[in-house]
């Protein structure tokens, strides 16, 4: 697959990174793969329910990167590949795979994305997506509360204590390594002009 293009869409909670790809998706369909990094959390089957909850999502030690960097290099050369399958509602892995298939289009969506060296060295495009934090944390706490059945109080001490620590200290620094910045995400139109003119060029 020297053909492929791997586009990297990185930043904070919130900030818009899937309501980018899911555009992307739509537009170009099955020439274009999205792969998460949220896929790539570390299995915890052998920690009690009360201990998995505890654990520091945002930090990079919360993910299995060198698991998605090899898919990636698979994917990369023409394998399929099997992703894990993530539930939040159990915060652990379920078992299952999903089963993703190469395609001339890859984009790679993770707060993480591009702070972590192994993922950006797939990455022909980096794109970060700069988002207000107000906004970023009224939509995870809509997010949280009404897809992954958590109260209110629970999603406003997560962001305290983890998720505003850790964007700090990696996610934001990693706006450096972005060829793209883009304010508000997928509904800056005219960015989303240009991602997808450039996905376009690609393909033809």
């Amino acid at each position: 697959m020297e053909q492929m293009l791997v586009i990297g869409i990185a930043g904070g909670s919130g900030s818009g990174k899937s309501t980018i790809s899911n555009l992307l998706k739509k537009k170009f369909g099955d020439a274009l793969t999205i792969i998460k990094h949220d896929d790539y959390y570390k299995a915890q089957h052998e920690k009690p329910f009360e201990e998995r909850v505890k654990t520091n999502y945002d930090a990079p030690e919360a993910f299995d990167t060198d698991l998605m960097a090899q898919h990636l290099s698979l994917l990369r050369q023409g394998f399929a590949i099997d992703c894990p399958v993530y539930d939040y509602n159990i915060h652990d892995r379920t078992g299952e795979v999903k089963r993703i298939e190469p395609t001339r289009v890859l984009v790679i969506d993770g707060i993480l994305a591009l702070a972590e060296p192994k993922l950006r060295e797939f990455m022909d495009v980096k794109i970060f997506v700069d988002t207000d934090a107000d906004i970023r944390i009224l939509r995870r706490i809509r997010r949280d509360v009404n897809k992954r059945g958590r109260t209110l109080e629970s999603v406003v001490e997560q962001y305290v204590s983890t998720v505003k620590p850790m964007h700090e200290m990696y996610v934001e620094p990693s706006k450096k390594f972005a060829d793209v910045i883009i304010p508000e995400g997928g509904h800056n139109l005219v960015a989303m002009e240009m991602i997808e003119n450039r996905v376009k060029a690609h393909l033809t």
